[in-house]
């Protein structure tokens, strides 16, 4: 039986589970048989598909025994920032008011909803807006063995500038410190052992992007944009500076893509539609989802929690964690057969 299974094709990568060394063992116990797969990627785009398919090929009852280790994108040798970090991926904006926080934390909670273990870095030093997103609004951070301990909560690690400022405080510092900042965040916190770090980037191109992209090796980012004609040319923008720092981009979203109705579910573009998909299609990158306006994510965001927790079954609920699940797949897919092959990838 094992053979059988082994032949069936990952649709991402199109190779057999057997090349990708997916089964980690095929047994009978009480009479079902067992089998025991690796997904390669916690929140994997293509899991229900993969144990539909193995189900199928099996012919007969089937118990499926997930045990992913998730594949990492750092150099093999280590080095850099966050080497216990398997997977840093940035979330980026070309400008402000996209909901680029929102989409951030959104991803990385459904990460963590998954199984992944995920940290949070709220890299807008000069306008931190984790803090309220999240619920947490403290005055500083403990310390233990001389080093910052994460704050945590929704199964996350979150390091923000927020926990060093009042609400209404301002920070007007130049480079250098913004550097200083960053590196702490990187080097001075005890994140332990993740999967994932999702780094709420600040909007723009400025010195942040940079100060992460010589520090730490990033697995890759995603740009996030809303359906205007403005908003997608400073999305365009982004993905030249991303491109000029060698940062791989997994892809772009479109954030307010439509009003979704809550009570009839019927769709209206009120800032136009469809803008980042252009883009996508025009740079050749992959385009990872439409997430739709509705009061939910506004009520969620008020409360202090990520829709993919408070509704969970909403309609931007399912487009981020389709998000989530995405970008996970692409790094995966970059850690096991390069980051050519992202791009070769069409899964949507």
């Amino acid at each position: 039986m094992q053979a059988v299974l082994e032949k069936l094709i990952h649709p991402e990568f199109q190779q057999s589970l057997a090349e990708l060394e997916m089964l980690k063992g095929v047994e009978k116990k009480d009479g079902i048989l067992e089998v025991k797969v690796d997904f390669l990627t916690f929140a994997s785009p293509v899991k229900q598909q993969l144990v539909q398919a193995l189900k199928e090929a099996a012919g007969e009852p089937v118990n499926i025994v997930d045990v992913t280790e998730q594949r990492s994108t750092q150099p093999a040798l280590g080095g850099g920032a966050l080497p216990t970090v398997k997977n840093v991926l940035a979330v980026g904006s070309g400008k402000g008011g996209v909901g680029k926080s929102t989409v951030a934390i959104n991803i990385a909670a459904a990460l963590a909803l998954e199984g992944a273990r995920v940290g949070l870095i709220d890299a807008d030093i000069y306008g931190p807006s984790v803090p309220p997103l999240i619920g947490v609004e403290q005055f500083g951070v403990s310390m233990r063995d001389h080093r910052l301990q994460p704050v945590e909560k929704f199964g996350l690690k979150i390091m923000s500038q927020g926990f060093f400022m009042k609400p209404t405080d301002s920070i007007i510092w130049r480079g250098p410190k913004l550097h200083g900042r960053i590196e702490l965040f990187c080097t001075q916190v005890e994140w332990g052992e993740l999967d994932f770090m999702v780094v709420d980037l600040p909007p723009g191109t400025g010195d942040v992007a940079l100060s992460l992209s010589q520090m730490v090796p990033l697995g890759g980012a995603v740009i996030v944009s809303t359906p205007q004609q403005v908003a997608v040319g400073v999305a365009s923008k982004a993905i030249d500076a991303f491109g000029k720092l060698n940062v791989p981009l997994l892809g772009l979203v479109e954030n307010m893509s439509y009003y979704s109705c809550p009570g009839c579910g019927q769709p209206d573009n009120v800032f136009g539609h469809g803008g980042a998909r252009e883009v996508a299609k025009n740079y050749e990158l992959p385009f990872l989802g439409e997430i739709p306006l509705n009061s939910t994510m506004m009520e969620a965001s008020e409360k202090g929690m990520p829709v993919v927790v408070s509704h969970p079954d909403s309609a931007p609920a399912r487009a981020l964690r389709r998000v989530a699940q995405l970008a996970a797949g692409r790094l995966a897919v970059a850690a096991v057969a390069g980051y050519d092959a992202v791009y070769e990838n069409t899964l949507t």
